[in-house]
């Protein structure tokens, strides 16, 4: 197994408790600034959900002294990649500029940090409401599967968890959302020192932290935020749903509780179920798709993230393909995991595929700052992003099996999506999870999302 270079930063704490992460590298003349605040969905609460979501978009809608539609203007021009997302854990807002335009880039970034609330307006607010309620349509609520991984966040997670609302949030939520909601929000979380920016590529050190003091220096700190806390999903019983939803192909999701990202678990399992199915010749591909032909494609992956995490296979079936094969295979071929074992060569493949991975994300200078960012942001720690692979050195064949069993022995999550009429296609209800264990059957609960 070869190594990967560590990166080099430098890292700083302004008086207001922001973070500063700074890499140079002067090999292309671009710097990409990566602003990242440690709020996301899961900071929301029942009734107002969406709100991160709903914020990063008044976020480019103009602030105090940058009126709406200048944000975007001035960064085009000069031919800058700009873009902002959320996620359950983070939220971040980032640009890729020409490195003589890099003050232009933290200036903005300042300015939305410090100055936005007096800008947002009720019908800013209305008006991109409306535009997210378009894209919950557009992207989950009238597309092919749009809103599986939703039911299965609320079935695995359960009602109060942080994990178990979508990040768009409800439409319902997103309705009641009030300016004072969306303003509150922002007070709260959009503070430096609950924030970390991390400068990326070809610049002057002197000149940058010179920039970084002049514009970001005088905001003013934020109240203290608790520290997270993990807070892993707990399933008392078996969930088994069946959804009948204008679709074309019948598609099985089976999911159990996992570990929380950065862990040496979740790197175990990462290598297990690209294990089961990367590549055409992976446990699970090979019997589905080219030997009983029942498949039209598997995957199974880990997402681990801060507090929780969750492992899932997913099979989409051929036409008509009955569900229950499909489930009976998978069992099977998990069991068979279990009683041959993996080999050193499958775990060396699957640290290869990873560590290209981690590569390519330090090819480009975004990469880099985005890493530095989030690392520092869900870790506390900007060098887990040096000690990331570093996760993954080491792995023996007991080692993943140990981790398998312990998240396949659980009770998990079976949703069947299926084609309207055709519920016979569903799987049935099982206690197949428990079977290469030797613990007793857990109880199975059926129902519909």
């Amino acid at each position: 197994m070869s190594g990967v270079k560590a990166l080099t930063y430098e890292q700083f704490l302004l008086a207001n408790g922001l973070t500063v992460v700074l890499h140079h590298d002067g090999t292309s003349p671009v710097a990409a600034v990566m602003v990242m605040y440690h709020a996301g969905s899961r900071n929301e609460v029942p009734g107002r959900t969406g709100l991160a979501h709903l914020f990063e978009h008044l976020m480019f809608k103009g602030s105090e002294h940058v009126p709406d539609g200048e944000h975007f203007r001035l960064l085009q021009e000069i031919g800058a990649v700009v873009n902002g997302s959320t996620s359950e854990d983070r939220t971040n807002y980032y640009e890729v500029v020409p490195s003589n335009y890099l003050e232009l880039a933290l200036s903005l970034e300042s300015d939305r940090m410090g100055f936005l609330p007096g800008a947002v307006d009720q019908a800013k607010l209305d008006n991109q409401r409306d535009v997210v309620k378009n894209e919950r349509r557009q992207n989950y609520d009238n597309v092919p599967y749009g809103t599986a991984y939703e039911t299965i966040a609320r079935e695995v997670f359960g009602p109060g968890h942080p994990y178990s609302w979508p990040v768009i949030g409800s439409m319902e939520d997103l309705s009641a959302a009030s300016l004072e909601d969306v303003k509150a929000f922002f007070r709260k979380y959009y503070a430096p020192n609950n924030a970390c920016i991390a400068v990326a590529g070809d610049f002057e050190r002197n000149q940058v932290m010179d920039w970084i003091g002049k514009y970001f220096g005088p905001l003013p700190r934020g109240s203290s935020l608790a520290k997270s806390a993990l807070f892993p999903a707990e399933l008392p019983e078996e969930r088994h749903l069946v959804s009948e939803e204008n679709v074309q192909l019948p598609r099985l999701f089976l999911t159990w509780p996992g570990p929380p990202r950065g862990t040496r678990d979740d790197a175990l399992l990462d290598v297990l179920t690209t294990i089961l199915s990367s590549g055409k010749n992976s446990r699970l591909y090979r019997p589905l798709v080219f030997e009983k032909k029942i498949a039209q494609g598997v995957t199974a992956y880990t997402e681990g993230k801060e507090i929780a995490g969750t492992v899932t296979i997913d099979v989409s079936a051929k036409p008509d393909g009955d569900l229950g094969e499909i489930e009976e295979c998978l069992h099977d071929v998990i069991e068979r995991v279990f009683t041959d074992g993996v080999t050193d060569r499958e775990i060396e493949a699957a640290f290869n595929g990873k560590e290209a991975q981690h590569t390519g994300r330090l090819t480009t200078a975004l990469g880099i700052a985005s890493g530095l960012a989030t690392s520092f942001t869900l870790s506390g720690d900007a060098e887990n992003f040096n000690r990331d692979i570093e996760r993954f050195r080491g792995i023996t064949p007991d080692e993943v099996l140990s981790a398998g069993r312990r998240v396949f022995s659980s009770h998990h999550v079976t949703l069947n999506i299926v084609p309207r009429g055709k519920s016979s296609l569903a799987s049935p209800a099982t206690t197949r999870n428990s079977a290469h264990t030797g613990t007793p059957a857990p109880h199975t609960a059926a129902g519909t999302p």
